[in-house]
């Protein structure tokens, strides 16, 4: 008896050769390796010693004829088992590593989950329309890739970062509700969770608020888990405004399968602090900390490291106790004159805990609790891969300042509407204006954003002017959308989704690489097929370029 494993896109099936059934049939079987391509005609029976493991585990296929159709070479991955290549060599050989099961699992599901999406908002009236590939290029986010053009030589169409642009004049246009899935491109540094190409759910809709944003992706969510894991959503879910979210997990990105908060230690100022600490308190200084249950894991060589980290981060104090039953030790201590077991009693919610407080400006705090937060959870695997928490973040502020650039620049972009209370406030306290955009976040990870947008003239160019652009800048970059919305614009918002990022996070990966038929490295190349490569003198002088030496 000869046993093999056949393998298609559904899957394997044990194949069995019997030598007393047909020899010759046999004969072929025993020259049979790795990743050859075959034929076979057999009958379908049940095993006498089922494998529970596989979903094929019931049954195999008495081969009764085999045709060889194509012989391989010995692969240089492992394709059944995954051996330790490399990323790169992985990348080189794609074609190989999408036949592992992962992989092609990876692949198969996201073409499930574009397909509930389809599914979904098609049946909510909306209407996949195409935007361009070839577009403008325009200031406001990442750095664009640039394509030159032939027929009017020494001028550049721009790839899209995404089609916003084009979907609001799809609104202006009136057609009310737009949908695409589609390519965009942005030339950024690469991580794993990021490539220079990918692939955006986007939406839009007229006459539509912050409330039926929120009902349409619940429910888009919803249809996504039931049709593709069989898991169920309660919606809605979760909001949390910017500053709850700062104030509470110290990121607009809360990972909510860690129950831990950050706690106000107000309370811990009655215990008779040290001097440098009223006076800290008094400059305006907080003092915040987290409660994690007590772990072996946190050992003090993490402690000394988020000591480490406290200076790096710009917090003023960092220190720690541990509370166990009743009973208090560590450096924390030191600090407050009165003993600290009653006020730690007061704002404790395990028997057995670890505080980790911090003291300083209120952002560089929160903001250093907030990784603090994540790290315990990472370090005492508190966070289970299988576990969906999502949630929404809503009023971001409409405006930031960038040091570098000495300019206020927008939280989201441009075209992002004020809250109507706020916009008064524009003009002589921009940072104080909240705007009515939202994020959903899963586990710790924005899946996509959007905002209700802006629909009146005056008041975009008002943002314009905010943000340092001339009155030709706008024209030149913009000039086509500000005439658009002089036009009968409606009101109207929407929002976009890594398609990428949501496959990643659903299917428990780490990289979005990995859920990406073809991509690029962390450096922007594709082992593949070569690219970026040079081109011929020739192209370049049919597009009136020429390459000044690269330095290496």
């Amino acid at each position: 008896m000869i046993f093999v494993d056949l393998r298609d896109r559904s899957g394997i099936v044990q194949l069995v050769f019997n030598e007393q059934h047909s020899k010759e049939v046999y004969e072929k079987a025993k020259d049979l390796r790795s990743e050859w391509v075959i034929r076979i005609e057999g009958e379908v029976r049940r095993r006498e010693n089922p494998n529970p493991q596989i979903t094929t585990g019931e049954f195999e296929v008495f081969v009764s004829d085999i045709d060889i159709l194509n012989e391989a070479e010995t692969s240089p991955i492992g394709v059944v088992k995954q051996s330790d290549a490399s990323e790169e060599l992985r990348l080189r050989y794609r074609y190989l590593d999408m036949r592992r099961s992962e992989m092609r699992d990876n692949i198969i599901m996201r073409h499930k989950i574009a397909s509930a999406v389809r599914h979904y908002l098609n049946e909510n009236g909306y209407i996949d329309i195409e935007t361009p590939f070839l577009t403008k290029s325009t200031p406001e986010g990442a750095r664009d890739f640039l394509v030159p053009s032939r027929l009017s030589k020494g001028k550049f169409y721009a790839l899209p970062q995404s089609p916003q642009i084009f979907k609001q004049l799809l609104m202006i246009s009136g057609f009310e509700k737009y949908y695409q899935i589609v390519r965009c491109f942005r030339d950024e540094d690469l991580r794993a969770d990021r490539q220079p190409e990918f692939t955006q759910i986007d939406i839009e809709a007229s006459f539509i608020e912050q409330e039926g944003i929120y009902a349409l992706i619940d429910g888009m969510f919803e249809s996504i888990l039931k049709r593709c894991y069989s898991k169920k959503l309660d919606i809605p879910i979760k909001r949390f405004t910017y500053d709850e979210a700062m104030q509470l997990y110290g990121t607009d990105r809360p990972d909510l399968r860690y129950a831990v908060q950050i706690k106000d230690l107000e309370e811990f100022s009655k215990a008779k602090p040290k001097e440098f600490i009223v006076k800290g308190l008094k400059n305006n200084k907080r003092l915040y900390g987290i409660e994690v249950p007590l772990s072996e894991k946190v050992t003090r060589k993490v402690l000394d490291f988020y000591s480490m980290l406290a200076k790096q981060e710009k917090v003023d104090i960092f220190t720690w106790l541990k509370s166990d039953r009743g009973t208090s030790s560590g450096p924390l201590l030191k600090l407050f004159e009165e003993d600290m077991q009653k006020y730690i009693d007061r704002v404790t919610d395990y028997e057995s805990s670890l505080f980790l407080m911090a003291m300083g400006e209120k952002r560089c705090v929160l903001s250093f609790l907030g990784k603090l937060r994540t790290n315990v959870a990472e370090i005492t695997e508190t966070a289970s891969k299988d576990r969906f928490e999502f949630c929404w973040i809503t009023d971001f502020p409409l405006f930031e300042w960038s040091d570098p650039e000495e300019r206020y620049v927008s939280v989201h972009h441009p075209f992002t509407s004020p809250k109507d209370e706020d916009a008064g406030r524009i003009k002589n306290d921009p940072l104080s204006v909240k705007s009515k955009s939202y994020d959903l976040v899963l586990n710790g990870i924005e899946l996509g954003g959007g905002s209700i947008r802006i629909h009146d003239t005056e008041i975009q160019r008002e943002i314009f002017s905010i943000l340092g652009l001339s009155e030709s800048e706008r024209n030149q970059k913009f000039g086509f959308l500000l005439d658009a919305l002089k036009y009968g614009a409606p009101p109207h918002g929407g929002i976009a989704f890594g398609l990428d990022r949501i496959v990643m996070m659903l299917q428990g990966e780490d990289s979005i690489r990995d859920v990406i038929p073809f991509p690029k490295t962390t450096s922007g190349l594709c082992p593949l097929t070569g690219a970026p490569d040079n081109i011929s003198k020739d192209q370049l002088t049919g597009l009136g370029l020429s390459v000044d030496k690269i330095q290496e």
